[in-house]
Parts: C-alpha cells; sequence; structure tokens
C-alpha cells in the first residue's frame, strides 16, 4: 500500500469514527503468554475455546509483536509509544519501585480520555508507583490515574513479587490500620519467615531466587511485614481481576470506554483456581493457560449480556513471549511434552529471537473487521498512534515510535510496519521478513530458565520467508544486507524508528 493511499484510508477512517459514536475498547492482555500457547495458533496439547471463538470472529496476526521480550518495557512501551531502550530504568522493576512514566506523559490511556472515554486498568501494572519510597499504608500516587486512567485495581508489580496486596485507585485494599504493611528489597524483617531459611512452610518451592518471604505458601522476591487482612491469596486472584473488569464494563456501558485488562497468568507463581488445577495435563502452566482462557470468555459473554458486543473493538496479546521454568519448581519443564510454547518460533521470553516478542495478536470488531488472517507486521508500541486516529485525534508527540497502523489492525493493510525494533536480548530489526541481530558477547543461554537470549559473537541474519525458526544464519553469505541492517539499526536505536 502507497503511503498516500495509506494516509487518506486513515484520514476516512478518522473521520467516519468521529462522525459516529465511538467504539468501546477492551485489551486483554496475558502475562508470558507464548505463541504457540492457545489452539488457534497452533497448540494441539491446549485448547483454548474462547481465544479461538475470538480469533474466528475477527483477525489473527501471524506477526504481531510486543515491544520487547519482558514485561516492564514491553507494558512501558505500549503505554506510551515509545521504545523502553530509549529511557534508563526501564527494566524489570522491583516491586517498590518509583513509577517511571511520569504525570506529565501522554499515554494510551490519555488518548482515550482526551477523545471522552472513561478509561480503567484492572490486573497487573509493574510500572512502579509513587515518585519516591512508597509508605503503603496512605495514599499511593502518582499510579494509573495520574497518566489517564480514571480508575485502576491493579497489583504493584507480579506476583512473585511484594507487595502481596491489590491497589485499588490510590490505595491499598482491605488494609487494617493497625497492622500498618513494610516491604523491603534489602534485608528480612527479624521473626519473619522466607523460603531459604523455612522450606517447610512451602506448598511450591523455588528453582532459583524467589526464596525471600513466604506468603500462602509461596516464597516471593523481596521481604514483607504486615499487611494481613489485605493480602491476595493467589488461587483467587484470576477472578477477583476478571470480577472487577465486568464491574468496570457494567458501570462505563453508558459512555465509550477503554478498558485495559492485565492479566497475570500464565506468569510465575502459577497457582490457578481449584477448578483448573490439573485440567490441562501439564502442571500449573497449562492450568494457568486455560484459566486466562476463562477469563476472556467471561469478559467477552459481559459484552454480549449488556449489548456492547457490536460497538466493542477488542484486542488480545501478551507482554512478552513464553518461559517455561521462571523460578519455581511447578512441573512445568517435567510435563510440558510435545508442547512447544513458542509453536514455531525460536526463543522466547528474555530472548532476542523471535519468540521473544511474536505473540498471539487478535483483534475483533464485529462489522468493522473481516474475520481472517493477516500477515502484517504490527506492533503493540503502535497502539497509542493507532487509537488517537481511531478517536479522530493527532497522536500524541511524545510517542515517536508509535505508527499509525489503524488500517493494518482493522484488516485494510496487509504490510503493517517496513521495519520493527525488537528489544530482547540483544536489540534487533526486522524490515519485512527480514530478521537482524547485531554481535552481542553475552551468554547464548539464560542459566536460570534455561532458555536463549540470542547473544551470538557474530551478527546473525535471518530471512523468516523461508527461515521462520532462525536456524540458518544468512550473515556471511548476505554480507550487503547484514551490513545494511546493522547501520540502520544504529539509527533506529538513536532516533525514532519511522
Amino acid at each position: 500500500m502507497s503511503f498516500m493511499k495509506s494516509f487518506w484510508m486513515s484520514l476516512m477512517l478518522a473521520s467516519a469514527t468521529t462522525a459516529s459514536d465511538k467504539p468501546n475498547v477492551v485489551l486483554l492482555y496475558a502475562d508470558d503468554l507464548g505463541y504457540g500457547d492457545v489452539s488457534c495458533y497452533g497448540s494441539k496439547t491446549i485448547s483454548t475455546p474462547h481465544i479461538d471463538k475470538l480469533a474466528a470472529e475477527g483477525l489473527r496476526f501471524t506477526d504481531g509483536h510486543c515491544a520487547a521480550a519482558t514485561c516492564t518495557p514491553s507494558r512501558f512501551a505500549m503505554l506510551t509509544g515509545e521504545y523502553a531502550f530509549r529511557q534508563k530504568g526501564t527494566g524489570v522493576l522491583p516491586g517498590d519501585a518509583k513509577m517511571i512514566i511520569p504525570p506529565s506523559r501522554d499515554t494510551m490511556a490519555t488518548v482515550f480520555k482526551k477523545a471522552g472515554y472513561h478509561t480503567g486498568v484492572v490486573g497487573k501494572w509493574h510500572l512502579g508507583l509513587g515518585d519516591k519510597e512508597v509508605d503503603w499504608n496512605t495514599e499511593i500516587r502518582p499510579g494509573p490515574l495520574e497518566i489517564g486512567f480514571d480508575h485502576c485495581f491493579i497489583m504493584a508489580a507480579t506476583g512473585d513479587r511484594v507487595p502481596c496486596v491489590f491497589v485499588e485507585d490510590h490505595r491499598v485494599v482491605g488494609l487494617d490500620p493497625a497492622d500498618p504493611i513494610q516491604v523491603s528489597y534489602k534485608q528480612p524483617f527479624p521473626g519473619e519467615p522466607t523460603g531459604k531459611d523455612n522450606p517447610e512452610l512451602l506448598r511450591m518451592h523455588p528453582s532459583h531466587g524467589h526464596d525471600m518471604a513466604v506468603l500462602n505458601g509461596v516464597s516471593r522476591i523481596g521481604y514483607m511485614k504486615g499487611g494481613k487482612s489485605a493480602l491476595w491469596k493467589d488461587e483467587d486472584m484470576s477472578d477477583t481481576f476478571t470480577a472487577e473488569a465486568v464491574k468496570f464494563i457494567e458501570s462505563s456501558k453508558a459512555a465509550p470506554f477503554f478498558l485495559y485488562f492485565a492479566a497475570h497468568d500464565p506468569h510465575v507463581p502459577r497457582v490457578p483456581h481449584p477448578r483448573f488445577t490439573g485440567k490441562s495435563g501439564m502442571g500449573p502452566r497449562g492450568d494457568a493457560i486455560l484459566q486466562f482462557d476463562d477469563n476472556v470468555g467471561t469478559i467477552l459473554a459481559v459484552l454480549d449480556r449488556l449489548g456492547l458486543r457490536e460497538n466493542t473493538l477488542v484486542l488480545l496479546s501478551s507482554d512478552n513471549g513464553p518461559v517455561v521454568d521462571d523460578g519455581y519448581q511447578d512441573d512445568a519443564v517435567e510435563k510440558l511434552g510435545s508442547h512447544q510454547p513458542a509453536g514455531p518460533l525460536r526463543g522466547g521470553k528474555y530472548s532476542a529471537f523471535e519468540g521473544g516478542t511474536r505473540v498471539p495478536f487478535i483483534v475483533r470488531w464485529p462489522g468493522k473487521v473481516k474475520p481472517g488472517v493477516s500477515d502484517a507486521l504490527v506492533c503493540q508500541v503502535d497502539f497509542p498512534a493507532s487509537f488517537a486516529a481511531l478517536t479522530g485525534q493527532k497522536a500524541p508527540e511524545s510517542a515517536k515510535d508509535s505508527q499509525n497502523l489503524l488500517p493494518a489492525l482493522l484488516g485494510e493493510d496487509s504490510a503493517g510496519r517496513k521495519e520493527l525494533v525488537e528489544q530482547g536480548g540483544p536489540v534487533s530489526l526486522r524490515q519485512g521478513v527480514w530478521k537482524f541481530i547485531p554481535t552481542s558477547q553475552g551468554p547464548a543461554k539464560n542459566k536460570n530458565t534455561n532458555s536463549e537470549t540470542g547473544n551470538f559473537p557474530e551478527p546473525q541474519l535471518y530471512d523468516l520467508s523461508q527461515d521462520l525458526g532462525e536456524r540458518q544464519n544468512l550473515a556471511k553469505s548476505q554480507p550487503e544486507r547484514a551490513q545494511s541492517m546493522a547501520a540502520d539499526l544504529e539509527k533506529a536505536r538513536v532516533g525514532a524508528a519511522k
């Protein structure tokens, strides 16, 4: 598609949207869900009927990406429209980190808010809270409400990091003032058990790290004391988040709304509700994937019940690729069997290979998006610019890496991006079907997860149209292309990749 044709198509789409009712937008976001973890992407061992139904009714992308192969930078890029490697301090954050998106900055949420949407985020946050050391016993700000969300019900970081409590808007949910929360990532609290010193208290043992505070029979990263009445129960977390998402939709149905539903599954610790335990035959990781699929079904069902299906744009994706052993002995490795979490792709979470950022990516908008399959190259970093176009606005100036891919997301453009930077181990570059990974001296495998990083002492060049699994390095046989892409990658790293 030519530039001018794409430009005029985007203009017409934006005009059509502003002339009629704006669609609700629901983003269903999994955590560590791989390209091959769902049945509509080829899994033969795990059945995900609700995700499959969404794909059958919408557009399933085969080349859809998150912006980074780990959670914090991926979410940062999606919300801000800027690659995370451009800002220091955007690596995987501890649970007590300061917020890394300043309140003055435009985000995906502010785009919707400026268009008159009611905005909410439910689930995993992991972008920091507060602007100094957090006092969990008072108002916690800045947070999601300061960057465009009207309502939030979140966990601060991840299930394997303290504090193990929910935050609603600016306060911890269910906190007893007489039992204040204390959090430390430096030293344990005297008298509080740890996974390292009290393994007899654990029902799930760590495989690496994760041996600090013990809560609900699971040891975590970091130390915590107090807040007993506010502690979450891992088995109920998925149901709690889903119920909050349903509540938000029900309370927002009269006006256009944007819901960012950030599930925790199948991230560790994998402690699914008993009704899913043992159902996948693949241990807690497989069961957690079934649980996420059930969440999807519940949220889609409430849209149907409220008569919102036709006027709601639903997107489903994941924050990064899959990982099997990510810190706990939970049978994920032993019961993997023939299942391939990344499908035909190489790598996964933490990796520069395609399995690190190429993830499930589905868009449904009945009557607007024709069901089918798209090979367009699309990325979550483009959500701010694309949603701005959807709501008849200009893209935020600060979203300098975000492109308007609305035509591709709606199935009107089969190409999508011409170029994409992928942040894994080393930062790599996609140009069409070509993938370039620069020289990197780091370890070839993550010693904890036993997964490939993409590091290699020589440049790597792959033709993904012929070698989707990235096994045949063509850098030596096509040195001109490798050198050209190396130069383009350096330009993209320094400035905005457009």
